[in-house]
């Protein structure tokens, strides 16, 4: 499969060990963003003066090799290593899929989205694009027989919420989207590799 593909990971940095842990994430980011198939990373770090210790961060890869190549690299295997000495325990990661990855961030690292924000959005997407190719591609698509113009029409709604309307709009409102915790606050560092 050629999707891309979205990873979580969340870590708690030992006490006394924050400013060596940015460093090394820095480092590390920039090093491993030469590798093939890497669309970019976003790290979410804890409030100045906050008690928290606790990052995520969210790397995005082209496919599923890429992320396999990423995981056997030299870079990663150096990376993890490091970091296993800078944090406590094991870090946790999960991989996000489908309509999961334009809204959520590490669980552990930030308060879960309202429902009702994530709804909100969908929908703007879902009528933008449905308005947008009723009236570009329905009168084109209009003899066919249903089952077939229905198919084509629903393929096209997928394909433009999946890699153009929704990863824009969330974007966007990103700010809108996520709750104010009180101890922490989002670092984006997206460098697409494009």
């Amino acid at each position: 499969m050629n999707d891309p593909v979205h990873v979580a990971i969340v870590r708690t940095v030992k006490p006394g060990c924050e400013a060596a842990f940015e460093q090394a994430l820095h480092e590390f980011v920039q090093r491993s963003l030469s590798l093939p198939g890497q669309l970019g990373v976003h790290i979410i770090r804890p409030a100045p003066g906050s008690n928290s210790r606790q990052y995520g961060i969210i790397r995005r890869f082209a496919n599923r090799d890429a992320l396999t190549s990423f995981r056997a690299s030299h870079e990663y295997v150096e990376w993890n290593q490091m970091a296993t000495d800078l944090t406590e325990g094991d870090g946790h990661a999960e991989e996000l899929c489908g309509l999961e990855s334009w809204f959520t961030l590490p669980r552990q690292a930030l308060h879960p989205l309202p429902q009702w924000k994530m709804a909100l959005i969908t929908y703007i997407a879902v009528d933008i694009v449905t308005t947008l190719l009723f009236w570009i591609i329905g009168p084109v698509i209009q003899a066919w027989p249903f089952l077939v113009r229905n198919s084509a029409f629903n393929v096209l709604v997928v394909v433009c919420l999946t890699w153009v309307a929704m990863p824009l709009l969330t974007r966007m409102f990103h700010g809108w989207l996520q709750p104010k915790p009180q101890n922490l606050q989002t670092s984006q560092a997206i460098l697409n590799n494009h």
